[in-house]
């Protein structure tokens, strides 16, 4: 039996780095599972050059990609906030919220943008492969003893 992919928004701080490569990861892995967005506590004016650069290394273009505020998405609804800000969420967005602590790579070494982008991915292949379980997961009929 299958369900409805779950609307996930990935929160960073710029929506210029970590939010931005989850995005993109769970958009290609897990289009079956999760309709992604992200969006910045503090918007950046752009996406970082690193972040364009260590997901092209991976095929990933997303050059068309912008960094959004979480206001942007106007009425949307999720089914699960992932924050990777390091800080509280302003706003409540009536979804179940995970925390996952990734350092912030606006600053780091290009090759250290690559080992955090590493990391983003295999926390969102986790949570893809969670979503997949959740939803092939039998459901269970109530027992009722032959009389």
């Amino acid at each position: 039996m299958s369900s409805a992919p779950k609307r996930v928004l990935f929160v960073c701080i710029g929506n210029s780095c970590r939010s931005q490569m989850a995005e993109a990861f769970a958009r290609a892995y897990g289009s079956d599972v999760i309709i992604p967005a992200s969006a910045g506590l503090a918007p950046a004016s752009r996406v970082a050059p690193d972040t364009l650069r260590a997901m092209a290394e991976k095929t990933f273009d997303i050059r068309d990609h912008f960094p959004k505020s979480i206001k942007h998405l106007g009425r949307a609804q999720f089914d699960l906030v992932v924050n990777m800000s390091g800080l509280p969420i302003p706003l409540d967005l009536g979804a179940e919220t995970r925390s996952w602590a990734v350092e912030d790579p606006v600053s780091l070494s290009f090759e250290e943008h690559c080992g955090v982008r590493d990391i983003i991915e295999r926390l969102v292949m986790e949570l893809i492969l969670e979503l997949r379980k959740q939803r092939n997961a039998p459901k269970l009929r109530p027992f009722r003893p032959q009389l």
